[in-house]
């Protein structure tokens, strides 16, 4: 049997019965121990096998509410199959294009079933209409429990994690049974989780991995206290964030940048001292992206009078081809930033230390620890395929138990390993003491007369200017790869309906672009808030948004 699901048998079976999952905050508070969670999902697996799911079956899964979707999702463990969390519709969506995106999906996986649970359970005509097999998570709640667990190897997949690229061009990460536990095993030490004394609050969403793996699976698996509510209940009201680590005395949460930005300036609204108490955190993680500083610090400065310690800032680096997490920093070391040489970056590749001096030849980025202990790490020349030295910047290469072994595509399955199992990861950095430093994503460096610019130097310098939404600027690339090769900037203000103001603003990014870099963006658009392209997880997606002003400027153009 996947020595994975043993351990969360075994886990429901000790500690389990002790601690579990909070959900239905802030409305109507239910916790849920994980012998219980697994007592549901037992009964939910007995009435997948006897309803014909078969061992390997890949199974879709479409619901919003962290209470249905856990068992749901150990049961299909439990009966031999993987998960995959699909892309939800929003009240946005056109019902039909996301049903053709989803049926593609399907196809890529090879699944012929989806959990489906509220509020999508309304969505059962839609998928009648195109075809889609479904079984209603209310359905299977009531089923005889499963006798005996679906025995599968280590290398079965667990998760077929979906990307947040197109979803004309769907991919889905490979993460088997053997790279969850690796994965699992390493951050739990590394983080030094203590089912005895820690809690996790989590509103991110579980189709994505920080959500899943890192925010529902791992505490299920290592028996840890867990508060979880959706996304929309955090955007809903940021600050039922600070009130869940307030009453439950959390230790350990995870947000992209712009949310820590967003609960900073909420935070910094609030008339009472007294009105949370955040001195039990001891882990705020920040993964999968470039560290935002200024964020980071509108965070730990507005909560450092609601006890917050800012040494409790975890800046990490993950990406779902490593299962979750890939490198982390000693906890409670905060945010440590590289200070080095901006001409040396962007003209020799090498990440010269320098003072920091605030001034534009000065760039500074997290350290963001040492890979874990099943993971190597690597520096590597994109132009020779060398192995690059301290300090030297480069592709970063990573090798280890918890790489997934390939993707799913619509063209079928695509390695990811190279022949002695590294893996290219796009990450453009360099390593200091052992320590990984992420500078960008290759794909997103703008070349301009030899240097390399990255976009997250522009879009600090353009984030300074007042009136720009934090976390809401991004730099793009135009004409990427030509002589022409030039880069716009787009930001999000609440002044955008206001031609004066966004005169100004343009007018005042585009200098404060100049001085960082040296260097002026053909343009400059100012969009409301909420226009920006991202991700599920809130990411900017660079790429996107560069569509979009490729193809304004050339119809201005024309």
């Amino acid at each position: 049997m996947s020595q994975f699901v043993d351990t969360l048998i075994a886990t429901a079976n000790a500690g389990g019965r002790l601690r579990g999952v909070t959900t239905g905050e802030p409305r109507e508070a239910v916790r849920t121990t994980w012998a219980q969670v697994h007592e549901q999902a037992r009964a939910m697996a007995g009435a997948l096998v006897s309803r014909g799911m078969a061992r390997h079956d890949a199974v879709a899964v479409l619901a919003a509410e962290p209470s249905t979707i856990g068992p749901a999702v150990q049961a299909v463990w439990l009966a031999g199959g993987s998960v995959t969390m699909l892309h939800q519709p929003t009240p946005r969506s056109d019902l039909a294009m996301w049903a053709e995106d989803t049926v593609r999906v399907l196809n890529m996986i090879s699944s012929k079933l989806v959990l489906l649970g509220a509020p999508f359970d309304q969505l059962a005509p839609v998928l009648d209409e195109h075809g889609i097999g479904y079984q209603l998570m209310t359905d299977l709640a009531n089923g005889t429990p499963l006798a005996e667990v679906v025995e599968v190897d280590e290398s079965a997949p667990a998760l077929l994690q979906l990307t947040s690229g197109s979803t004309a061009e769907p991919k889905a990460v490979r993460i088997t049974h053997g790279n969850l536990l690796s994965n699992i095993t390493d951050m739990a030490a590394c983080a030094e989780l203590d089912p005895d004394s820690d809690t996790m609050v989590s509103w991110l969403p579980m189709f994505h991995d920080m959500g899943m793996v890192g925010f529902y699976t791992t505490p299920m698996t290592m028996g840890i206290e867990l508060v979880k509510v959706t996304p929309a209940d955090f955007l809903t009201g940021p600050l039922l964030w600070a009130e869940l680590i307030s009453k439950y005395r959390a230790t350990i949460t995870a947000a992209p940048n712009f949310a820590y930005a967003l609960l900073g300036r909420r935070m910094s609204g609030v008339d009472d001292d007294d009105a949370y108490d955040l001195s039990s955190m001891r882990l705020a993680l920040n993964g999968a992206e470039p560290i935002d500083e200024k964020a980071v610090r509108m965070f730990t400065d507005s909560g450092a009078r609601f006890g917050l310690r800012p040494e409790c800032v975890f800046p990490a680096y993950g990406m779902a081809e490593g299962t979750l997490a890939i490198s982390f920093p000693p906890p409670f070391t905060g945010l440590r930033l590289d200070y080095i040489d901006a001409e040396a970056l962007e003209s020799g590749q090498r990440a010269v230390p320098v003072s920091p001096s605030g001034s534009p030849s000065v760039r500074s980025f997290a350290l963001l620890g040492k890979p874990l202990p099943g993971f190597e790490a690597r520096i590597v020349d994109q132009s020779t395929g060398e192995v690059r030295g301290e300090r030297e910047v480069g592709e970063i290469h990573i090798r280890g138990a918890a790489i997934t072994p390939g993707y799913l595509t619509v063209d079928g399955p695509l390695a990811t390993q190279d022949a002695s199992g590294w893996l290219a990861t796009g990450d453009l950095g360099y390593i200091v003491d052992g320590e990984i430093v992420i500078c960008g994503r290759a794909k997103d460096v703008i070349i301009l007369a030899g240097r390399n610019i990255y976009p997250t130097d522009i879009e600090r310098a353009a984030s300074t200017v007042e009136g720009v939404r934090a976390g809401n600027a991004v730099a793009v690339r135009l004409d990427a790869g030509t002589r022409r090769e030039r880069f716009a900037v787009v930001v999000e203000s609440r002044k955008a309906d206001d031609p004066a103001a966004v005169r100004v603003l343009r007018k005042q990014v585009g200098a404060r672009v100049f001085e960082a870099v040296n260097a002026r963006p053909v343009a400059v658009e100012v969009l409301p808030p909420g226009t920006l392209p991202k991700t599920p997880s809130g990411k900017l997606r660079r790429a996107a948004a560069g569509e979009q002003v490729a193809a304004r400027l050339k119809s201005t153009d024309g």
